[in-house]
């Protein structure tokens, strides 16, 4: 799937710079980046999803203490 995006000039020349000093190509780099920032930023946005929720009574929670005893490690 074709995706365009608009750099600033000075993340642009950066790009170009060490996709010539590397010898791969811009959309290696721009790949590259994504994979490692999306994981990131999927579990930001489900974590604050969950806090909403918490914050808003509709998920219940249940204490570090609490699980241990139900695992029985509380000894």
């Amino acid at each position: 799937m074709a995706t365009s995006v608009r750099l600033p000039e000075e993340l642009e020349q950066r790009l170009n710079a060490l996709a010539r000093r590397t010898g791969r190509t811009k959309a290696y780099y721009i790949r590259e980046a994504i994979e490692q920032q999306i994981e990131d930023l999927e579990d930001y946005y489900d974590a604050a999803r969950v806090s909403r929720e918490v914050r808003e009574g509709k998920t219940d929670v249940v204490s570090a203490a609490e699980v241990w005893k139900d695992l029985g490690l509380d000894d």
